[in-house]
């Protein structure tokens, strides 16, 4: 089964409730902080008095942004009578 090009760019940000560029706008974000943990993360490994908690920090807001997304993309859902794409 071949899927619609543009399906492709939609279906996964429409079952979190968020429209292309919205979704590329937040993966772009999340990603960005990431890798800027990640590189904080490679100088606390040599030098272990920088960056202690830069990331654990990161990680446990990104998820707890993620959740929260998640739970009001599943409201808007449930609450939307339209067919998903």
């Amino acid at each position: 089964m071949v899927m619609s090009p543009i399906r492709a760019f939609t279906e996964h940000p429409a079952s979190v409730g968020e429209s292309y560029g919205e979704h590329m706008g937040q993966a772009v974000c999340f990603g960005s902080r990431m890798v800027l943990a990640g590189l904080a993360c490679l100088v606390h490994g040599v030098l272990p008095f920088l960056f202690v908690r830069t990331g654990s920090r990161t990680i446990n807001e990104l998820n707890e942004r993620m959740v929260r997304n998640r739970r009001t993309a599943v409201l808007s859902l449930a609450n939307d009578k339209r067919l998903p794409l």
